[in-house]
């Protein structure tokens, strides 16, 4: 039986279809898979250079997140991936590592991506990044809480300072100070540091007492006084002495001198001299001590010479009109 040629091709064009279609429905598959916010392809599935029918990757969690529920595998299917049922959450860094005289304001929350602020207690500063933020592997930045410091306290003149160490005091740390002898301290005794680091107030001064703080000066009292022990001896002489004129030659009579002398003295039951007196005046310097002395010098010579004055009127001398007999007798004669 002998084959026409038409049947022949026929068949062959006929096998050569099929073959086609074979190796087109061979390479048939789905598109490289996308991720999503959260989640990405894993490493083994992106080094695949095409996702034929049937195959199968793995999915995971983006940096930053960690798995809550589901595997996260997906298959091609009719050219199409299965729904993943992988589902990630933000990771926690939790609070940050508690550190010496630091705090945190955590109110933004610990999530990743959080921004937090640091700060320290009162009496320190902080030292490195203020701001820490969460990241896959935990927080960032670091920062420390130092003690705040002052210089060194100021030194006082004719004083001393309790601070002799070589370091600079630290804050709440109190310097006292004190004055040598004969100095008086002006201001408070001591200073403290503070949390700005600075003194909370001046150092104080030592003021010398000089000679006219340490004397007081006299009072009018006083100085009476002072006047009253001061000795006084005024003395006054009086001579008088009286002759009547002779107008005749005869029977001359001659009065007999009359001398009186008065004598005052005052003198002090007190001890001290005017030398003593002098020598308190020229130390305190009162000038009217001095003065109080010479009036009481001219009082009492005064006082003595009107005494003596009153004195000669009682006791003076009598005219007995004896020198004029002789001229009367000579009438008598005539």
């Amino acid at each position: 039986m002998e084959t026409s040629p038409d049947t022949c091709g026929q068949r062959t064009v006929q096998a050569l279809l099929l073959l086609c279609l074979l190796v087109v429905k061979a390479a048939a598959g789905c598109l490289k898979p996308s991720g999503r916010e959260n989640i990405v392809l894993s490493t083994k599935a992106l080094l695949l250079n095409d996702y034929p029918e049937r195959v199968e990757v793995t999915l995971e969690c983006a940096n930053g997140y960690e798995r809550e529920s589901g595997s996260g595998n997906i298959a091609c299917i009719n050219e199409k991936w299965t729904e993943p049922d992988l589902i990630c959450k933000k990771k926690d860094c939790g609070p940050p590592e508690t550190q010496p005289n630091m705090r945190f304001n955590i109110s933004a929350g610990t999530l990743f991506g959080a921004l937090i602020k640091a700060t320290c207690d009162e009496g320190y500063k902080l030292t490195g990044s203020a701001y820490k933020q969460c990241f896959p592997a935990g927080w960032s930045g670091r920062a420390k809480c130092i003690i705040v410091t002052c210089p060194k306290p100021p030194e006082v003149t004719n004083g001393r300072i309790s601070w002799d160490a070589q370091n600079l005091p630290k804050y709440g740390e109190i310097i006292q100070y004190t004055c040598d002898e004969g100095y008086t301290l002006i201001g408070e005794s001591s200073i403290v540091c503070s949390a700005t680091g600075k003194y909370n107030s001046q150092p104080p001064e030592c003021k010398g007492v000089t000679k006219e703080d340490r004397s007081t000066p006299a009072s009018p009292a006083q100085e009476a006084s002072t006047s009253a022990d001061a000795s006084v001896t005024p003395t006054a002489s009086t001579t008088a002495a009286v002759s009547p004129s002779v107008r005749g030659g005869l029977n001359i009579l001659t009065a007999v001198n009359t001398t009186t002398s008065v004598t005052s003295s005052t003198s002090s039951s007190v001890p001290g001299s005017y030398d003593e007196i002098e020598d308190v005046n020229k130390d305190s310097g009162n000038v009217p001590v001095i003065i109080s002395v010479i009036a009481v010098s001219l009082v009492v010579s005064i006082f003595v010479f009107f005494i003596h004055k009153f004195l000669l009127r009682r006791k003076g001398s009598y005219d007995t009109r004896e020198d004029l007999k002789p001229e009367l007798l000579q009438f008598q004669n005539l």
